[in-house]
């Protein structure tokens, strides 16, 4: 089902936005676009408001979603320029500096909220599902298929709740389907607007004899499976929106199933944005004298990287493949770029032999002479091993016991400076 976008994009949201992410986008433009502050959008301004009026009501939204702007109650003219003001100042808890606001109750009924109008079809509330991927299936795209169970109107009874005819008036809107709520929208204003009934689910009716299947709930719950779609260059926490998958319920349209994905640790690559990197261990030879690697990417390629002798490589350098990233949402034929940054494994103490670190000498650059120290006094310090994780943890929750035990320990095991 296609849904009219006009009032989402004056909103600046998405047509799926939930209700909080609808009332911050008009805050933000109305605080920008007020009267007061901008006086030459004033237009704006109402068109902004107006759309807020229909998008932030849940049955006014759902009957623009399904008519759009033309369909029944989605015209404008329902605020004039001092109710606009009274709408801000409702929104934002303060005055909206419009003196001698007023408010046109004509225009109650062509919002939709004038009583005495038919009531409208409801749209049923959006399900929100985690749907777990892997980088993989981000990188070439994935078909699945998801089960969920839901409720669908029951076949047995077609969602009467009962046998055919054998119901009753609803007793809490006589039978109208709808109950009469009023609503405050400005200082000393009130709207009168419809809402469905809840008793009978604004079917009017209500089951006497109810249906053995649902039991009277008119609906009965049901596994479904949906093929899902992942598109390549999806993000992580972007959302597939499943229309008319929701709940069903009599005289309501089904709400949206809203797929929101999320990514799982890769153990070798790591994404941000359109680019990807991975971590690449090499030898110390490898490093001075050149090599030849083969990266398996994510589609299952190799990818064959040469690097020269006499080119060295540093620990922690990162070099850059040109488009082998990730593929672009929407446009699969571009990439971001593959970034690789290397380790590099220095050989064991075992590798150290006297003869070894003789022929190492007589190959590499000469060591530096030792420095003539210009100090009166000079301590010689033993090195330990140490975890950069515990870089700032020394005499934390230490008591006076611990630290002479922590004393003796270190004159035990020669880790203090002698002293020349």
């Amino acid at each position: 089902m296609a849904v009219e976008a006009k009032y989402y994009e004056i909103l600046e949201v998405e047509v799926d936005a939930e209700d909080h992410e609808i009332k911050k986008a008009y805050r933000k433009l109305a605080m920008k676009y007020h009267p007061d502050k901008n006086p030459e959008e004033g237009d704006r301004f109402k068109e902004i408001s107006h759309a807020y009026e229909i998008l932030s009501d849940p049955e006014k939204r759902a009957q623009y979603d399904r008519y759009g702007e033309d369909g029944p109650g989605g015209g404008a003219g329902g605020f004039g320029e001092g109710g606009l003001d009274d709408l801000f100042a409702n929104l934002f808890g303060g005055g909206g500096g419009g003196g001698g606001a007023h408010f046109d109750f004509g225009g109650m009924g062509g919002m939709g909220g004038g009583y005495g109008m038919p009531p409208r079809s409801r749209k049923g509330e959006s399900m929100k599902y985690p749907l777990q991927v892997t980088l993989e299936d981000l990188y070439n795209g994935k078909r699945t298929k998801l089960a969920l169970e839901k409720n669908v109107i029951c076949s047995n009874c077609s969602g009467k709740g009962g046998k055919t005819g054998a119901v009753k008036k609803c007793g809490g809107c006589q039978g109208r389907g709808f109950q009469v709520a009023m609503r405050q929208i400005g200082m000393g204003m009130i709207q009168q607007m419809q809402v469905p009934c809840g008793d009978c689910n604004a079917t009017g009716e209500i089951a006497k004899d109810r249906c053995k299947k649902c039991k009277g709930k008119k609906v009965t719950v049901e596994k479904k499976y949906l093929e899902v779609f992942v598109e390549k260059g999806m993000s992580d926490g972007q959302k597939i929106v499943m229309k008319g998958e929701g709940d069903q319920e009599p005289g309501v349209e089904p709400g949206d199933v809203i797929l929101v994905v999320n990514l799982k640790q890769h153990p070798i690559f790591e994404r941000k944005s359109n680019d990807i990197i991975c971590n690449l261990t090499i030898t110390l030879t490898e490093a001075l004298c050149g090599f030849e690697k083969v990266i398996t990417h994510l589609d299952g390629r190799g990818i064959r990287v040469f690097h020269p002798a006499g080119s060295v490589i540093k620990p922690g350098m990162v070099k850059r493949i040109p488009h082998e990233g990730m593929p672009i949402y929407k446009r699969p034929d571009d990439r971001g770029d593959l970034y690789v940054k290397f380790d590099v494994e220095f050989p064991k103490d075992k590798f150290t032999t006297p003869e070894n670190l003789k022929l190492l000498e007589s190959i590499l650059p000469a060591r530096p002479a030792p420095a003539v120290s210009k100090h009166e006094i000079v301590d010689d310090c033993s090195l330990l091993m140490a975890d950069i994780d515990s870089f700032g943890s020394t005499g934390n929750s230490k008591n006076a016991y611990e630290e002479d035990n922590d004393s003796d320990e270190e004159e035990t095991t020669g880790t203090q400076c002698a002293q020349q």
